[in-house]
């Protein structure tokens, strides 16, 4: 769905009334306007410089309509129902409250289209209260006409004429468009997106097809459908990523995309043959989505400046390790994106391209055809970049054409697959790097793991035990990180580097310190039961915990030297690099996550 249209001049008047923008910075929106082709409503929104609801807001006061703020969830399904979801989608309206002199309270994207206004006068009478809301609002308050998963799908397959138990053979019919089994492929994506879901998985049992979602790194199941389904099932998703329907001994990869709620998801789609019959794995991207900040992302202090620093010379290599899932794809895009501009030659070469960056030149790796990370970077050197990313360094050649890369004058970022920041540099040096062009190149390394994120509607806070200090001292090593003292002081830093929880928060407490700098007055859990907002889980989203390890002299010292991973983390926490762990328990301190989450995903250090 596209967003309603404020022409340019009024969006200029508009900001100016705010009072927020000057002459010269209107002059620069309308300039990056005129050269991206682009309105000027999506520049400043894109731009970070208002959000859409502010300018909802201002464009509400300038045309005397109310704005309202409406919360989907909140919506009685009897008010809703009122207007049929097909109007409701073609004029972008709904009724979200009934007030008590019968007059319906309508939410719309545009008031000003007399056609919609006509149109839901003839349809509701002229007892309306019209109100203004963004077009993200409304569209969630749209996806409530929709009921839960399971009786979306039971609505569809009971449609579908009953079938013998047997799997049937698959008909042509079965995959049109229109189909129950397209409508049922459409839901499964469609419930998985609004979950926050990173894949879909459709696991054929014995006797039923498992359907699971994985949400915030962990597996839950959605739904259980009829064995007889999977055959049209998987069939479906193969046509829908161009992949051989009549192949089922060999494992597939295709990509298709989607357009839910006025986003376009990009769905990178495995098929794999397994005991029961054909498994299908979807992983969702979310291509309209725009890269995090840094603090969003969850960096700050040292860890920040450090990334910040590196990432602003004009060339060497920045690394980024941890295991799969971990977060890598995702702090690059940001990186990439941050150093974006139209006078720069940001080339990539990357195994499955995650995230598209608008203006960067992206590979995908393909042996079949001869290209590979190795044969890739070497054609993109010919490319004149001055950015240039490889998905991963997975061996010799590789490292040692990157590292050549960064000797000769580019920015260069990679990936590779070690457990923490420091064990990074020996395993180049296993590759056959030479010590001393590691010293020289490499800028930072950056090691991420992922934890989930404490919902901030429902946690609670609680004052630790004795017992819990104890295993909390043990676990974090906090004698040898400085002390209670070094942690109330991390704490302080971390907060007013806005690492902070108590945004849109109901709980005010969460912007007060956890420590003292003699003790810890209180940590953060998640709510047994959790609420609605989080889906009962007592999480919602991840945040990255991160180590930066800056390559000081003392660093190139001991690369030189052939050291060993302890020495190089010795010395880096020495000069005030945290350590992962460390930079999760700031993290937990601050109401954003837990000390058990931490603890999960940092246990084989």
């Amino acid at each position: 769905m596209n967003q309603m249209r404020i022409p340019d001049s009024l969006v200029e008047k508009l900001l100016s009334k705010g009072g927020d923008f000057s002459k010269e910075q209107l002059a620069g929106l309308r300039k990056q306007a005129a050269a991206e082709k682009q309105p000027l409503q999506d520049v400043v929104i894109k731009s970070n410089l208002v959000t859409e609801k502010e300018l909802t807001k201002l464009y509400a006061d300038e045309i005397e309509v109310p704005f309202v703020e409406i919360k989907a969830a909140e919506i009685s399904h009897e008010v809703l129902k009122q207007l049929p979801e097909r109007i409701a989608r073609q004029y972008n309206a709904v009724i979200f409250g009934i007030d008590k002199q019968d007059i319906k309270q309508v939410a719309m994207e545009d008031p000003d289209d007399i056609q919609a206004l006509n149109f839901l006068q003839k349809q509701l009478g002229n007892k309306l209260k019209i109100h203004i809301t963004t077009s993200s609002l409304l569209q969630a308050a749209l996806d409530q006409y929709r009921g839960t998963i399971s009786s979306e799908l039971t609505k569809v397959i009971t449609n579908e004429e009953d079938a013998d138990d047997n799997e049937e053979e698959v008909d042509e019919s079965d995959l049109a468009e229109d189909s129950p089994v397209a409508q049922t492929v459409n839901i499964l994506i469609e419930y998985g997106i609004k979950s926050g879901a990173s894949d879909v998985h459709i696991e054929p049992r014995e006797d039923h097809v498992v359907v699971r979602y994985r949400i915030d790194g962990l597996l839950r199941e959605a739904n259980k459908l009829p064995r007889k389904l999977l055959g049209s099932l998987v069939s479906r998703i193969k046509i829908l990523s161009n992949l051989k329907i009549d192949e089922h001994r060999a494992p597939q990869d295709g990509r298709f995309k989607i357009e839910v709620s006025g986003q376009i998801y990009a769905l990178r789609v495995s098929t794999l043959p397994i005991l029961d019959g054909e498994k299908v794995v979807m992983r969702i991207l979310n291509e309209s989505s725009k890269a995090a900040d840094f603090t969003e992302l969850g960096f700050w202090g040292t860890a920040l400046a450090d990334l910040k620093q590196a990432i602003t010379q004009p060339h060497g290599m920045v690394l980024v390790t941890g295991p799969t899932g971990s977060g890598k794809s995702t702090t690059l895009f940001s990186v990439l994106s941050s150093l974006n501009t139209p006078n720069v030659n940001i080339s990539t070469v990357e195994d499955t391209i995650e995230y598209h960056i608008v203006g960067a030149n992206q590979t995908q790796v393909n042996p079949v055809a001869g290209m590979t990370f190795t044969n890739g970077l070497r054609a993109l050197l010919r490319q004149d970049p001055n950015i240039i990313m490889v998905g991963e360094i997975r061996d010799g050649e590789t490292a040692d054409l990157a590292v050549q890369a960064a000797l000769t004058g580019h920015l260069v970022f990679s990936t590779l697959h070690t457990n923490n920041a420091a064990t990074c540099l020996p395993r180049l040096l296993d590759m056959g790097v030479e010590p001393f062009l590691i010293a020289s190149t490499v800028r930072v390394v950056i090691g991420q793991r992922l934890v989930r994120r404490l919902c901030i509607d429902c946690r609670e806070a609680f004052v630790p035990d004795a017992a819990l200090l104890k295993h909390l001292d043990e676990a974090f090593h906090l004698n040898d990180n400085g002390g209670l003292k070094r942690l109330h002081e991390l704490e302080a830093a971390a907060l007013k580097d806005g690492i902070d929880a108590s945004t849109g928060s109901k709980d005010k407490t969460s912007s007060e310190l956890s420590t003292s700098p003699s003790a810890i007055t209180k940590l953060w859990k998640a709510h047994d039961t959790g609420c609605d907002s989080c889906g009962h889980s007592g999480y919602k989203g991840r945040i990255g915990i991160y180590e930066v390890l800056s390559n000081t002299s003392a660093i190139q010292k001991l690369i030189v030297s052939n050291s060993t991973s302890e020495n190089l983390e010795q010395t880096a926490t020495g000069e005030g690099m945290l350590t992962m762990q460390l930079d999760g328990f700031i993290k937990a301190l601050r109401g954003q996550t837990t000390i058990e989450e931490v603890l999960r995903v940092t246990a084989q250090e």
